[in-house]
């Protein structure tokens, strides 16, 4: 069975929005993260499914099949480890790497993965700070929280971002929150439910009820 990149690019937004919400991912959300229209999810929706990649009933939504979240898992894990690539050994920056990787998520050939992962030394999670699943569709998890739901005086390190976005993660370079910078959240302002922070460098800073709501931290 052949699938087009457009279809991969489907399977991937399927799987992004049904992981999120543990629900049947409805038209109008595939419709947003692919920008494009309702009828044009529709059309690509019934392709999808006369290749039993996907579960499809107008009005309820939409769930991959076996086969169509094999190949979904499979996309991200090359997209992952093409960033991890791109970061580590070419010296991209994180904000850089995204559209490259979904260029050469496309590439086919198992042989190429595997060789691309072990050269890597099998990593877990990519620039981002996303899990990377394995050969087998293995996920590697770890217990994270937003900012946002953190109590004064919780210490923590980041782990990850909510908010993949160019925009957001030159602004993270610019106040020194990349991952694995140590924090402690010193109080909370219940006007806007900003944060005033702390950092492992003894930087003082406040951010945003939405840059909270966008980074992960690990506790403990």
């Amino acid at each position: 069975m052949t699938i087009t990149q457009a279809e991969e690019n489907y399977l991937k937004a399927i799987f992004k929005i049904s992981e999120k919400s543990d629900k049947p991912a409805l038209t109008n959300a595939i419709s947003a993260v692919m920008q494009t229209t309702a009828a044009s999810v529709t059309d690509m929706l019934k392709r999808l499914a006369e290749k039993d990649l996907i579960s499809y009933e107008k009005y309820k939504g939409v769930q991959l099949t076996e086969e169509g979240n094999r190949l979904a898992t499979a996309l991200i894990r090359k997209h992952r480890l093409w960033e991890v690539f791109l970061t580590e050994k070419l010296g991209f920056a994180w904000d850089e790497v995204h559209e490259l990787a979904e260029q050469l998520e496309h590439v086919q050939g198992n042989d190429l993965v595997g060789r691309l992962d072990a050269f890597l030394g099998h990593p877990k999670f990519d620039p981002h700070g996303d899990p990377i699943p394995d050969a087998d569709g293995r996920w590697a998890y770890r217990k994270q929280s937003p900012l946002a739901t953190l109590q004064a005086g919780d210490h923590g390190v980041v782990t990850g971002v909510e908010d993949h976005s160019s925009a957001f993660l030159q602004y993270l370079d610019q106040l020194g929150l990349g991952l694995g910078a140590g924090i402690e959240l010193i109080e909370r302002f219940p006007y806007d439910q900003s944060v005033r922070i702390r950092t492992s460098d003894n930087r003082e800073m406040v951010l945003s009820e939405k840059v909270s709501q966008n980074l992960y931290i690990k506790t403990g």
